[in-house]
C-alpha cells in the first residue's frame, strides 16, 4: 500500500482489526460489572453512605472500580476492534506555525539611530564608541 513518494494525508500502513469473539465477550461482561457499579454508586450517594469515614472510603473505592473498569474495556476495544492506522503527516517549519510568509520568515530590522549606543552609555558610563 505504501508508495515510493508519500504525500500528506496518505495511508502508509492500514492493517485491520482482529474482532475476536473473545473480546467480545468479555466486553459485554465488563460492562455489566460497570452497570453495577454505578448503580451501587448512585445509590450510595442517595443512601448518604458518604456520611461516616468506612462509608466514604467505600464510596470513593465504588468510584475507583468504576473507572478501572471502564480503563480495561476501553483497552480493550482499543486493541481488538478499532484498526491500525498509520497516516503521513507533514512536518511543518516553525515559522509556518506563526503564519508568516516564507519571504517574511527572518523578519524585519528597526532602524534605532543610535539608540542601542545611548543605552549602553546609560548602563555603563565607561562605554566607548
Amino acid at each position: 500500500m505504501s508508495s515510493g513518494n508519500s504525500s500528506y494525508g496518505d495511508i502508509h500502513r492500514y492493517e485491520p482489526a482482529r474482532e475476536s469473539t473473545a473480546a467480545a465477550i468479555a466486553i459485554v461482561l465488563l460492562t455489566v460489572i460497570e452497570v453495577v457499579f454505578v448503580a451501587l454508586f448512585t445509590y450510595g450517594l442517595m443512601s448518604a453512605w458518604a456520611s461516616t469515614e468506612a462509608g466514604n472510603m467505600y464510596v470513593g473505592a465504588l468510584l475507583a472500580f468504576i473507572f478501572i473498569d471502564l480503563a480495561f474495556i476501553l483497552l480493550l476495544y482499543r486493541k481488538e476492534f478499532l484498526p491500525d492506522v498509520m497516516i503521513v503527516k507533514k512536518r511543518r517549519r516553525k515559522w509556518e506555525d506563526l503564519y508568516v510568509r516564507e519571504e517574511d520568515k527572518e523578519g524585519k530590522g528597526i532602524d534605532t539611530g543610535g539608540l542601542a549606543d545611548t543605552l549602553k552609555r546609560a548602563v555603563y558610563p565607561y562605554y566607548k564608541k
